[in-house]
């Protein structure tokens, strides 16, 4: 596991519109970087049937007014309460209904919608981002994430039911415990692999794969069980041994993975989620220096 993510300061509070331009940049960014192992991106829908590039654009940019009232949510409640956790939870579920009407049913963000949402609360708490660093942006989303959903219904996702099955924690777990694969595995990785001197678009995927390596991902669990599971963190293990995706050694393992995961029909989506959260604190880390999202070079 890598160390922790250095503490990066941020001198001025991005406003809500930009909290959620970041969001859906994020998830955009995430959906492009190719390739993937058995995730959609530009090559094609990896083990996804109902999902391709297009659908996930449209899903993303669907988000963005979700997004903004997230952001204005928690600006406007001040601190983490459960009176902003229902909120919240009352605004994440109406996205996922614009969700759904984007995609004509699919289901390409629901996860993210908990996952970033949560981040972009946590930034736009006063003090959540200025002077303050991802990791204690991530905590505050933390106090968020472990209040109670008072009216939330029995959930039956195939996230939820893996979770109960497998007995991991989950995109739940991972909240509540302040987003422990992205502070500590994604961000790191990604950083250690620019300072190598990687191409943007290997670093990120060498921050995915370290994320894959130990995460007990819940969609690659209710895929393919633990035969899934154990695939792709072993494969994702490989690929960094061998140097990243950035090596050719490194680019042979990762086709292996992909063949392993597409052979189980599994997907590492929990991975794929995180890795847009990771993108997300990126780029607020970068926000007061004058440097867009989209100027990444990639």
């Amino acid at each position: 596991m890598h160390a922790a993510a250095r503490a990066v300061h941020i001198a001025s509070t991005p406003s809500d519109a930009q909290l959620a331009r970041y969001a859906v940049t994020a998830l955009i960014e995430e959906a492009r970087l190719t390739p993937k192992p058995a995730l959609v991106d530009q090559r094609g829908s990896g083990a996804h049937r109902d999902l391709d590039l297009d659908i996930m654009l449209r899903s993303a940019n669907a988000l963005e007014p979700t997004f903004a009232a997230l952001a204005r949510a928690a600006r406007h409640r001040g601190e983490p309460s459960a009176v902003l956790r229902t909120e919240l939870a009352q605004i994440g579920r109406a996205g996922e209904q614009d969700m759904l009407l984007a995609t004509g049913g699919s289901n390409a963000h629901r996860g993210a919608i908990w996952i970033i949402g949560l981040l972009v609360a946590g930034a736009a708490l006063p003090g959540g981002v200025t002077r303050l660093a991802s990791p204690q942006i991530a905590a505050r989303a933390a106090q968020i994430a472990c209040f109670p959903d008072r009216f939330a219904a029995p959930s039956n996702s195939h996230g939820e039911r893996a979770r109960q099955r497998y007995q991991v924690g989950g995109a739940r777990r991972e909240a509540q415990d302040g987003f422990p694969h992205v502070i500590h595995t994604g961000l790191p990785a990604l950083l250690a692999a620019r300072e190598r001197g990687v191409h943007e678009n290997a670093a990120r995927l060498d921050a995915l794969l370290s994320i894959i390596a130990t995460l007990d991902d819940t969609c690659l669990l209710h895929r393919a069980g633990l035969a899934g599971l154990h695939a792709g963190q072993r494969g994702a293990q490989r690929v960094l041994a061998a140097g990243g995706s950035s090596t050719p050694a490194g680019r042979a393992a990762l086709a292996a993975l992909e063949h392993a995961l597409l052979s189980l029909n599994a997907s590492p989506g929990g991975a794929a989620d995180l890795l847009a959260a990771t993108l997300f604190l990126d780029m607020l880390a970068h926000h007061d220096a004058g440097r867009s999202p989209e100027s990444w070079n990639i």
